[in-house]
């Protein structure tokens, strides 16, 4: 790109920043400017579904509502201490990964972030085209192929080009977002409440403590955790002197509120009401849909597909950035071009052509969450071992003080994961069952018995299974590991001279 064109560019507004270190000029954004991404991505009516699964898990509404509140804001408190990362290094998360893993030692867990990333984007995608084609088969417009044509087109052609915009857009674009669908997800929980029956509501049994351990865990997992792979991509823009608590808490605050509110509020929904709940779990947006008037679908869907939008922005941009740091030399609005022409063509596959892909499809992704888990929990430990900020030059020269290869954090990465699947199932055994091979560690420790023959087969027999253990302990266990064995590899870092 020359000179020219680079001007020219940055004339209309669109970012031109890859993976390189924002200049000190361009580190103007403050803490609380995080509230209004992750507020927007987060608040949607799409998040009150999770309390369908929550519930799934045969405990009552009170232990829900306390994993609902510990399990979110967790989850994004861990966003939060990756998001420090990016106001020390003012660069994309998965660059400053590579001060764990080494320059080139980073692209393996930077591979699965980049299919962590555009998978659960597209995901999204395919989410807002089908709701539209719900809606619009319920306003008696036709829910057809035709629709979804025009869906589809209209949902991919917002994602990449606020994707290939970049940061600046993005952020003005998300404080509009947060307003809109804000105001309309309020207005559909006033509209909603008329449904709750707090006497079926207070009935629900309680569940025992593996049961509430797998809400936990599936509540970190959908919600933070989904996002902390790219939480320094949006907080790069800081300047070097903000306050890493107020980063930490923006970050939360952001992420956490509108899911906290609304999963407690579905809980209520989905307790009051055995169909909802059912309806819920094959077709939120379709079954949130039918509890409305008909004057309120329009903007319904409105919300719901600027939220999913919203989050699938943020997903692609993010996804781009992880694509050039694997060494791929293209500049960052094409980077996230090419994520977003995956993104549309995942997107009229599974719409158009896939018979069975969302259950498999998500299947993938869960089991791609024990290994992101890990790297979360190396990164963590990473950031709370660090006192200084990162040599800039070092993270692009293998030669430099974080090396080519920290085979510490490799290791612990490739244990923790092995160690992790043994100790979680897949969900979707029947349309998935190549993934079955998970949970190997299960019956040797007691915890479960896998059932192959009879009625609903196969299934895992037991409350430890579907706790997904795994994820939690892949966690864990490798900040533990991280935090003690790195130690003296950090010291010895940050004690040579720059230069």
């Amino acid at each position: 790109m020359t000179d020219t064109t680079v001007a020219a560019t940055q004339r209309l507004g669109i970012e031109t920043t890859g993976i390189e270190i924002i200049d000190e000029s361009e580190r103007t954004a403050q803490p609380k400017d995080l509230f209004w991404p992750w507020f927007a991505a987060n608040v949607s009516v799409f998040g009150i579904s999770y309390a369908a699964f929550v519930l799934g898990f045969g405990i009552s509404f009170w232990q829900a509502t306390l994993v609902t509140v510990l399990g979110i804001v967790t989850s994004f408190v861990l966003c939060g201490i990756v998001a420090i990362a990016g106001k020390r290094g003012s660069a994309p998360t998965m660059i400053l990964s590579r001060a764990a893993f080494g320059v080139t030692g980073q692209k393996v867990p930077g591979v699965i972030s980049w299919l962590v990333s555009i998978g659960w984007e597209t995901f999204l995608a395919i989410m807002a085209v089908l709701a539209t084609a719900t809606v619009f088969e319920q306003l008696g417009w036709g829910g057809g192929t035709g629709t979804k044509v025009v869906a589809a087109v209209v949902v991919a052609a917002i994602i990449v080009l606020a994707s290939v915009a970049g940061y600046h857009i993005i952020m003005r674009m998300q404080s509009v977002l947060t307003w809109v669908t804000g105001a309309v997800t309020i207005l559909f929980v006033i509209i909603a409440a008329r449904e709750i029956d707090w006497s079926a509501v207070a009935a629900l049994p309680s569940g025992p403590t593996q049961s509430v351990i797998g809400a936990f865990v599936m509540l970190m997992t959908g919600f933070g955790l989904g996002w902390i792979n790219i939480s320094a991509d949006w907080s790069r823009y800081q300047h070097r002197s903000a306050s890493g608590g107020a980063i930490v808490f923006w970050n939360t605050l952001g992420g956490a509120l509108a899911p906290v509110l609304l999963v407690t509020f579905g809980l209520m929904l989905s307790a009051s009401n055995e169909e909802v709940l059912a309806g819920i779990r094959s077709d939120p947006i379709g079954t949130l849909a039918t509890i409305l008037p008909t004057w309120f679908l329009v903007p319904f869907l409105v919300a719901v597909i600027m939220s999913l939008i919203s989050g699938a922005v943020l997903g692609i941009y993010s996804s781009g950035l992880t694509l050039l740091s694997l060494g791929v030399r293209v500049p960052r609005p094409a980077a996230a071009l090419v994520d977003g022409i995956i993104l549309t063509l995942g997107t009229f596959f599974v719409v158009f052509v896939a018979q069975d892909f969302l259950g498999p499809f998500q299947s993938f992704l869960i089991t791609l969450g024990v290994p992101l888990a890990s790297w979360a929990g190396i990164m963590i430990a990473d950031i709370a071992l660090r006192k200084r900020d990162y040599d800039d030059d070092a993270l692009f020269d293998v030669r430099g003080r974080y090396g080519s290869w920290d085979w510490v954090s490799i290791a612990t990465m490739v244990v923790a994961s092995v160690i992790g699947w043994g100790l979680v199932v897949n969900n979707f055994a029947q349309d998935a069952a190549w993934n079955n091979w998970q949970g190997y560690l299960l019956e040797p420790l007691g915890l479960g018995t896998y059932i192959t023959e009879g009625e609903g087969a196969p299934y895992w027999d037991g409350a430890w299974p579907y706790a997904n253990l795994g994820v939690l302990l892949a966690l864990v266990l490798s900040f533990a590991v991280t935090y003690v064995a790195r130690r003296a590899r950090v010291q010895q870092q940050e004690a040579l001279v720059d230069g």
